[in-house]
């Protein structure tokens, strides 16, 4: 009895804390979002119903999780683990410190913003355009704006719900532009988690130091993007699978709950389905085990069931509140689809085909080839600059439109201009300037040694799904970034997968090579010379940006703006750009209505007859009108003119073949005038 005491009042180990704050991160978001989306098509994600219901849910998860020891971190200890915790914790400090305030809608972050603190503030989508606030609807008013679609008279905000519905709590306690720097915390402990199950304890403060001060990390964790979140949602999936595998009898409820955390990456990203098409692999191929007698395959239906469960509800959510996104982006969603109804067909014909399958015996050279096929893979990726310029011809406006931004960014660049110029073909080339050639040369090392070692003989087996995951996005995400390429905008698309992989891939890398130079007696000093060629190369390209915060003044220029638009007024907007900035803004935070007012003659201004019948149709509608413009001249002649902004602030920079060293100034003016 004593004894038995004792083991339940001894103070967990340090393999221990550091297994469970890693998958926390991952349990929180995902239960938080189980909770949330339930209510906001429901239309009641209110703070009261949504914390009550969210903290009831993530009881449940963390108490299935944490009911079973996980696995614990074998060799760390309390020096490592408090490490770990202190490298996150002063990231999560330091980037509260310098958080981004992108409120002004121009690019994604505050797109997130707007969607959230509407969010926060009603609950429901989608977003009324009020046109009864303007007198009706008329052809000459538009709802829409960039990030907001008008569908059917309503708003309806583009992207995925599961980012802004985890910015919305950071709104209700009073800081939403911080909530990033919170996500990314969690981000570090999750990513040092899994790299203490599969490489050792003594690498994970090595890992989350190198993770956090990674460029694309910072800049993800200042603002509000959906790539962190994601990221959580995969590695911590990763780790519960690998904590399920590692007991000596597996239960059903661990395989389901690591498919469903997985799934849920859908609700985050819609690229997330591509990120977890591995998975659904994995899943079939241990399905099949069990048919072979492993019993390790129990866990293979479960896994599958909450990752059709995960990637449903993100699907779900998809159709109802993100259709025109889904619409906007066919041209890549619709292959998507088809290439995950390959997967699964493939999946289901190995199952099937297990017995069979498993008589046949794996040729002798496989394994030495697989291996010089990662080698070559990454070979090919780094000369392909000079074997290939992506480009793409604009067909549809989006198209177009893209084309411009690129034809500007090569004018402030002092490049030719070439609209059709994608930059892709540089993706390796980004992911060495924000990790360093030295962790690209190690993970490639470290993948060439396990795909050979799987294949051989099937160990590691722990690293099978890992590697697959990371495999399968890095490659993917490297050939096609689908993103607009300035830097550091395009560094975004690495978050999820791809630095965070290479980290992982890189530190057994070197505890390989750490092992191989034991034997020579080299071991300490390849230890210490490769954790700084891990290090420094990151910290020397994140120098430049990582003290200088963008958009700062912005939350203070809009809580000017909002006070000095009348309690009653109907905003109209006649200048495309501010149009495209506030319309949302507008209507979220100042609470008034807001709408542009179409242009015709002019591309960038509305015709003043149109301007002066819709201040009319206000005033008949009881309102006060308000227009609102980017310079004097287009309001002076609608009434009393006051400038309501004037922000000087800093944005990111737009670096298009080399690393971003720096930000560039922007100005934004509003100008009011009161019909």
């Amino acid at each position: 009895m004593g004894i038995a005491w004792l083991d339940r009042t001894r103070r967990p180990s340090a393999g221990r804390v550091l297994a469970v704050v890693s998958v926390l991160p991952a349990l929180v978001v995902a239960g938080w979002l189980l909770a949330a989306l339930p209510l906001l098509l429901a239309g009641w994600y209110r703070p009261m119903p949504a914390l009550v219901l969210g903290a009831v849910v993530i009881g449940g998860l963390c108490w299935f999780a944490l009911r079973r020891s996980l696995k614990v971190v074998e060799g760390a200890t309390g020096r490592q683990v408090g490490a770990v915790v202190a490298v996150a914790v002063g990231s999560g400090v330091f980037n509260a410190i310098m958080h981004s305030e992108q409120l002004i809608v121009r690019r994604d972050p505050a797109t997130y913003a707007q969607y959230a603190t509407w969010l926060a503030g009603h609950g429901s989508l989608p977003i009324p355009a009020q046109a009864e606030a303007f007198g009706g609807a008329d052809p000459a008013l538009m709802f829409e704006s960039v990030g907001f679609y008008d569908v059917d008279g309503s708003v309806v905000p583009q992207f995925m719900p599961g980012p802004p519905l985890l910015f919305a709590v950071g709104d209700w306690l009073g800081g939403l532009l911080l909530t990033p720097a919170v996500l990314g915390v969690l981000a570090v402990l999750t990513l040092a988690g899994v790299v203490g199950r599969l490489v050792g304890g003594r690498w994970a403060p090595v890992a989350a130091l190198a993770f956090a001060v990674s460029l694309p990390i910072l800049y993800t964790s200042r603002t509000t993007f959906s790539e962190i979140p994601s990221l959580i949602l995969l590695f911590g999936g990763l780790a519960l699978v690998h904590d399920a595998l590692s007991r000596g009898s597996v239960q059903r409820w661990e395989g389901a709950l690591a498919g469903l955390v997985f799934g849920l990456a859908v609700l985050v990203r819609i690229d997330g389905l591509r990120d977890v098409l591995p998975v659904l692999a994995f899943a079939g191929a241990l399905i099949a085990w069990r048919r072979l007698g492993s019993p390790q395959g129990a866990l293979g239906p479960p896994l599958l069931l909450g990752l059709a469960v995960g990637a449903g509800l993100g699907l779900l959510a998809a159709y109802v509140l993100a259709r025109p996104y889904l619409s906007y982006l066919s041209r890549s969603v619709n292959p998507l689809l088809l290439i995950c109804a390959a997967v699964l067909l493939l999946t289901l014909a190995g199952t099937l085909a297990a017995p069979r399958l498993a008589r046949i015996r794996i040729p002798r050279w496989l394994p030495d080839v697989g291996a010089g096929l990662v080698v070559l893979v990454m070979v090919g990726l780094a000369v392909r600059p000079w074997l290939q310029t992506v480009r793409r011809v604009a067909t549809t406006s989006e198209d177009v439109l893209t084309a411009k931004f690129i034809e500007q960014t090569q004018k402030a660049n002092g490049m030719p201009v070439d609209g059709t110029r994608l930059y892709t073909e540089l993706s390796l080339h980004w992911v060495s300037w924000y990790v360093g050639l030295p962790v690209i040369v190690l993970a490639t090392i470290a993948a060439a040694v396990l795909v050979r070692g799987l294949l051989r003989n099937g160990s590691p087996a722990e690293w099978l799904l890992p590697l697959a995951v990371i495999g399968w996005t890095t490659v993917t995400t490297l050939l096609r970034p689908e993103i607009t390429p300035d830097q550091p905008w395009a560094a975004r698309r690495l978050v999820p997968v791809v630095i965070p992989g290479l980290i992982l891939l890189a530190v057994w890398g070197l505890e390989w090579v750490r092992n191989q130079a034991i034997l020579r007696k080299y071991g300490r000093w390849i230890t210490a010379v490769g954790t700084v060629l891990i290090l420094v190369p990151p910290v020397i390209t994140s120098i430049g940006i990582a003290f200088t915060p963008v958009g700062r003044g912005e939350r203070a220029a809009v809580e000017a703006m909002c006070a000095k638009i009348p309690p009653n007024a109907s905003v109209l907007i006649v200048e495309r750009v501010t149009g495209n900035r506030f319309t949302q803004l507008v209507r979220g935070m100042c609470g008034r209505p807001a709408a542009q007012v179409r242009a015709v003659s002019n591309p960038d201004t509305a015709d003043e007859a149109d301007v002066r019948r819709m201040i009319a149709r206000v005033r008949a509608a009881g309102r006060v009108p308000v227009v609102l413009a980017a310079e004097e001249g287009q309001v002076a002649a609608y009434g009393p003119k006051t400038q309501v902004m004037a922000l000087v602030t800093r944005q990111d920079e737009r670096s298009l073949v080399d690393a971003p060293n720096g930000t560039w100034s922007l100005r934004i003016n509003v100008w009011m005038a009161v019909g």
